[in-house]
């Protein structure tokens, strides 16, 4: 009797063993992983360049759980201007393992100014995290966080010239070596503190300087080596270096664009519209109305240097039209715009060579400031030029 309650008493122990096993929790990982939740320390971030090593943004997340050592999963932080989908992603260093992940403000302003952003300007930033196994495998995306970052400015490469202005010399432009060179034609138009630019028609295979005072050879902005492969269509300048730059191979009108910031330049054919001597406004927007000839000098555009026109001040008639032409007096070819009833282009915008539409002019009276910058196109529509109206 006592042999049998003892076999009993086993049944029931296993049976309770094995009840039990039935009952065990879901287990918490997945091989494939979920999406992790993304986060940010700040919604917005505008440093100084005295934060450039600080840490001045952290971004944490969730984990995906995978079925592996949670120290062996790969995340991939990825920033995009917003909007464009990721199209343009900058992917930071790997983490691996770890559910953080800090920035010092020079490393977010490296791929802010990557993105082209101007200094001190706001803009929205999409960021995204992407984790996978070690091997990339079951990679999974996280929300998108949009952020506003605003890039700071860091001192160039290439110090600016003190002087303000810059001038071509070279026997691969129409003036030679002479020096003084022939200005406007010969000097570059300023862009912004750091960045120049200038169109000119250049000869094959001659060199040519960049001089910060016209008529001065004590300095001179060139290159350390003008036998580089490529470099007559652009790379590394600086102050004082021993050689020439090599011009181009071919003969030709092309835009030289000297950016002091990161110490490169650029050489490009020009494909903007025809570059005139002479710029004259005409419409019924000025005080000449749309009488051709246009009076003279008071709406004939200054050129102040190989890409930039200005007309100092013009008083302007509330709510009308004009035009932009390259001789006086002759209707034959003119400089316009596509599309005049695009929002906030009476105050500047990009225009054209011979398009359909007059400019709009502003819609208050009174006296304006008018500055036409053939040396700046639309993005994506490199026959325009730019124009921007200052009310005074």
């Amino acid at each position: 009797m006592k042999h049998f309650s003892k076999f009993l008493l086993a049944i029931l122990v296993s049976v309770t063993f094995f009840a039990s096993c039935d009952k065990v929790d879901p287990l918490t990982w997945n091989s494939t992983g979920i999406n992790p939740g993304l986060y940010s320390s700040v919604p917005t971030l505008a440093a100084a360049p005295s934060d450039s090593d600080k840490t001045v943004i952290t971004f944490s997340w969730m984990s995906p759980g995978y079925a592996n050592d949670p120290a062996t999963t790969k995340y991939v932080l990825q920033f995009d201007s917003a909007g464009r989908n990721f199209s343009k992603a900058v992917s930071a260093t790997p983490v691996i393992g770890s559910l953080t992940k800090g920035f010092q403000a020079k490393e977010i302003n490296a791929i802010l100014l990557g993105f082209g952003f101007a200094f001190n300007v706001a803009y929205d930033v999409d960021v995204r995290l992407i984790s996978s196994y070690g091997n990339n495998n079951e990679q999974r995306i996280s929300n998108t966080v949009t952020l506003k970052m605003t890039p700071y400015l860091i001192p160039p490469k290439v110090v600016p010239p003190a002087s303000g202005r810059l001038f071509l010399v070279g026997d691969a432009t129409a003036g030679g070596w002479n020096n003084p060179v022939p200005v406007p034609t010969q000097e570059f138009g300023k862009i912004d503190a750091l960045t120049y630019v200038g169109v000119f028609t250049l000869s094959a295979a001659h060199e040519y300087l960049v001089l910060p005072v016209n008529g001065d050879w004590s300095h001179k902005f060139s290159v350390s080596n003008k036998t580089l492969p490529g470099l007559n269509l652009g790379g590394d300048f600086g102050y004082d270096l021993s050689d020439n730059f090599p011009g181009p191979s071919a003969a030709g009108t092309y835009k030289i664009t000297l950016d002091f910031q990161r110490g490169k330049f650029l050489v490009e054919p020009y494909t903007g519209p025809t570059i005139p001597s002479n710029l004259f406004m005409v419409g019924d927007a000025t005080p000449g109305g749309w009488n051709n000839p246009v009076p003279v000098p008071s709406q004939q555009l200054t050129r102040l240097n190989s890409v930039q026109f200005q007309l100092a001040t013009l008083p302007i008639v509330a709510g009308k039209e004009y035009l932009l032409l390259p001789v006086n007096g002759d209707w034959s070819n003119k400089y316009a715009v596509s599309d005049k009833t695009l929002p906030g282009l009476s105050a500047g915008g990009f225009f054209g060579y011979n398009l359909g539409d007059n400019f709009p002019g502003p819609g208050v009276a009174g006296n304006y400031k008018f500055d036409i910058n053939f040396g700046v196109a639309k993005p994506g529509t490199p026959a325009t030029a730019s124009f921007k109206t200052t009310k005074l």
